[in-house]
């Protein structure tokens, strides 16, 4: 994809449901030592949109979503009325009709916007990247909000004995989170442009092989047939641990390629946000050789799907310095997709 036009980042935001949730508290609920999810997932803490003692949804997508397109929006200094479009990325809508892309409008108060919506996983934050610079080089509109989100906590059933449950379907239970990120993109310089994202990577890498993870919906005739058919989610988390570092390792060298950047020339690594301990391996064999700080959220974020590239966004942008580079990487195991895309900071402001 090189040589396509640049897209710049004017502000972003983000949202996480509630007060963080320990490991602590998280084993005593679910009746399961600390010590394996310290020891085996490393993630410290992570956000719900329900109450673990109820089971009652606090937040929903929609709920998750507008905060964080307010608070990009308010970063970036732009009105909701300059957004021309929305594209927004999530694995766990709040219904399958109407959209929350469509929501989101209404709940901003964007009148006339074009609204898209992108079923996807933990790569959809770039493939939405991916639609808004295609839009924007179009000129379709000068503004536009990218947004991504999961309240993967919908899916959990928090009535089960989770003594009985193999490590393999408990997993879920200890490395997902809920939350949501946004960004306000244009196609051109402005005034206040945070940072450029340039050679984009969006790709199936994949192919024969069976999904890492699955994510089900069920209708009226699943429920009359008695109960749900099947687990809400499924994860192939031996298959995850093997194959995201090399899809991973893959994909830093291709945008290295495709950008002529030297790895020494790179400041900082934002990389596959998997699971507290899994992302530490992971970032460790990228970084290899290389003095990159690492910009990570998953250990006290939790893993929420779509948000995660903006919550990394987030904590990067207020330390780039001027002509400051990164390469973020993402990694999503659904039907194994290899996507990022280089930033780099504005070398100087642009004029007003």
């Amino acid at each position: 994809m090189a040589g396509t036009p640049s897209t710049y980042l004017l502000g972003t935001g983000t949202a996480l449901p509630g007060e963080p949730v320990g490991n602590d508290r998280l084993s005593h609920r679910l009746g399961i030592p600390s010590a394996w999810v310290e020891t085996f997932i490393g993630t410290r803490t992570r956000h719900f949109a329900v109450d673990l003692d109820t089971g009652r949804a606090r937040w929903t997508l929609e709920d998750l979503c507008t905060d964080a397109a307010d608070r990009a929006l308010a970063d970036a200094g732009a009105e909701p009325s300059e957004i021309g479009f929305i594209v927004l990325a999530t694995a766990t809508p709040d219904a399958l009709m109407p959209t929350n892309a469509a929501l989101l409008a209404d709940r901003l108060g964007i009148e006339g916007a074009a609204a898209y919506q992108l079923q996807s996983g933990c790569g959809g934050a770039v493939q939405a990247f991916a639609v808004a610079r295609a839009m924007l080089s179009a000129g379709e509109s000068a503004l536009g909000l990218v947004v991504g989100g999961d309240v993967c906590s919908k899916h959990l059933d928090l009535a089960q004995d989770f003594r009985e449950l193999p490590p393999g379907a408990l997993v879920n239970y200890v490395l997902f989170g809920d939350g949501a990120g946004a960004a306000v993109v244009s196609g051109t310089p402005r005034p206040g442009t945070r940072a450029v994202l340039t050679h984009l990577e969006h790709r199936l890498a994949g192919p024969g092989l069976p999904p890492g993870q699955r994510v089900e919906w069920f209708g009226a005739a699943d429920l009359r047939a008695g109960g749900l058919p099947r687990p809400a989610v499924t994860e192939d988390y031996k298959a995850v641990e093997q194959r995201v570092p090399v899809l991973a390792r893959e994909l830093r060298d291709t945008l290295l390629t495709a950008s002529g950047w030297r790895p020494e020339s790179v400041d900082y690594l934002l990389p596959p946000q998997l699971s507290g301990r899994m992302t530490e391996r992971i970032t460790s064999e990228l970084g290899q050789g290389f003095e990159w700080e690492a910009v990570s959220c998953v250990a006290e974020t939790g893993n929420n799907g779509n948000a995660l590239v903006f919550l990394q966004l987030d904590r990067l942008l207020p330390r780039l310095t001027p002509a400051q580079r990164a390469l973020t990487l993402a990694v999503e195991s659904s039907k194994w997709i290899r996507a990022g895309f280089t930033v780099e900071a504005p070398r100087e402001a642009p004029d007003a």
